[in-house]
């Protein structure tokens, strides 16, 4: 199956894969709804979130250019001094963007 790539075509993939989205959040709250959260699966949950994180990042930090770099580094350091994540993640944008536009700008 192919979707051509008109307007049409990408208003298609995004309902689509806005459904998608939505499906699989509201029924993961609806099956978890059926189950008693102990101890055990709250760490679970909370021990996944951390990991999904990780697994985003490390790619990042080995493999980004150095917009990515900056911004994985200032964030960490933002995070451990303000200790609230949207300042955090604001400056790790920010801290890419300049990075990115001062290297796009050099000539070489």
């Amino acid at each position: 199956m192919t979707i051509e790539t008109t307007t049409t075509g990408v208003l298609a993939l995004i309902v689509i894969m806005t459904l998608v989205t939505l499906v699989t959040r509201f029924g993961g709250v609806f099956i978890m709804s059926f189950v008693r959260i102990s101890p055990r699966i709250e760490s679970f949950i909370n021990t996944m979130a951390s990991s999904v994180l990780i697994a985003i990042i490390v790619p990042m930090a080995f493999g980004g250019d150095a917009g990515a770099l900056a911004a994985l580094s200032v964030t960490a350091v933002a995070m451990l001094v303000l200790r609230k994540p949207l300042p955090a993640i604001a400056a790790g944008i920010l801290a890419a963007a300049l990075v990115r536009y001062l290297f796009q700008t050099i000539p070489g």
